[in-house]
């Protein structure tokens, strides 16, 4: 088993919320579930029990919890007797992290971990323009951005990273769910449920401009928090909609709710990487060769 696993699993046994827990963590939600899942079925036992509305532990997930902390307090001790050893401190790189990152930023954290273990990489989740502002002032090395404005913040340069694609969630048992793409036209009669705009303004941005185009203003469902509460609304079978990066949608196992590609281009948003002009690090280097390094991301 991974530390990162006993790591994840702790959290949400703390929390008893997979939301919550990956908001502790700066990691998706579905990549906290994916790895808990692998630990469960390394284990051979149910840790976690799950309802759309209720996370609890079973008598399992109560015995193995105390070992798991003190796996995780011997592995931090263990580490910082090295580096008092060492008579140094270890290196710090901030990441400014953005929602539905996936695989890859879990790519990221084990690259760092198999080839700069004495690196301590620490993410931090802050809106936006808050983002740029400690990019700018050095609070951050770097940071994850949707659809960077580079003329918005004339200090900083944004390196490209990838597209990230989308995906329209429904309803296990609508008929457009038996279908291999979804047109946008397709959904006018569903309700769309989303993200206040606020959260996320390119992503809510592109698809009311794609519904437009397509010939139609979507009937908007009551907002959600989070994607965990916005896939089990869409799993109770109630005509309605949404979207999900792509590479989230990997990591979820819901039999109530399918995912399927846009027949449409362009429904991707760009990710890059917004750094101070003047950044030069072996740290950057390294985050750059990891985000494209897509033989190591087609692994996992």
């Amino acid at each position: 088993m991974e530390l990162r696993q006993l790591r994840y699993f702790v959290t949400v046994a703390e929390e008893l919320h997979f939301g919550r827990a990956a908001e502790r963590l700066h990691i998706a939600q579905p990549a906290v579930s994916q790895q808990v899942q692998r630990l469960e079925r390394k284990l051979k036992v149910q840790l976690l029990e799950r309802s759309p509305r209720r996370v609890s532990l079973t008598e399992a997930g109560l015995r193995f919890l105390p070992g798991a902390r003190a796996v995780l307090a011997a592995a931090d001790q263990a580490r910082a007797s090295v580096a008092e050893l060492a008579g140094e401190r270890a290196t710090v790189f901030r990441i400014g992290t953005v929602s539905g990152l996936g695989e890859r930023l879990d790519a990221v954290l084990d690259g760092f971990a198999e080839r700069a273990a004495q690196v301590r990489v620490e993410l931090i989740a802050v809106p936006v323009q808050e983002r740029m502002r400690q990019v700018a002032d050095g609070r951050l090395d770097v940071a994850f951005v949707r659809s960077p404005a580079p003329q918005e913040s004339p200090e900083l340069d944004f390196l490209p990273a990838w597209e990230d694609p989308l995906v329209v969630a429904l309803p296990a048992r609508h008929p457009l769910a038996e279908r291999e793409v979804v047109r946008i036209a397709d959904l006018a009669a569903l309700p769309l449920r989303m993200t206040e705009r606020r959260n996320h303004p390119a992503l809510v941005d592109l698809v009311l401009s794609a519904c437009q185009r397509a010939g139609f203003e979507p009937t908007p469902a009551p907002a959600a928090g989070n994607l965990q509460d916005t896939l089990a609304a869409v799993g109770t079978g109630i005509p309605m909609w949404t979207v999900v990066y792509a590479s989230n949608a990997r990591l979820v196992h819901n039999p109530r709710v399918v995912f399927r590609p846009f027949a449409e281009v362009g429904m991707s948003l760009p990710i890059g990487l917004a750094v101070r002009a003047d950044a030069v690090s072996p740290q950057l280097n390294l985050l750059v060769e990891l985000i494209h390094d897509k033989d190591r991301l087609s692994q996992r």
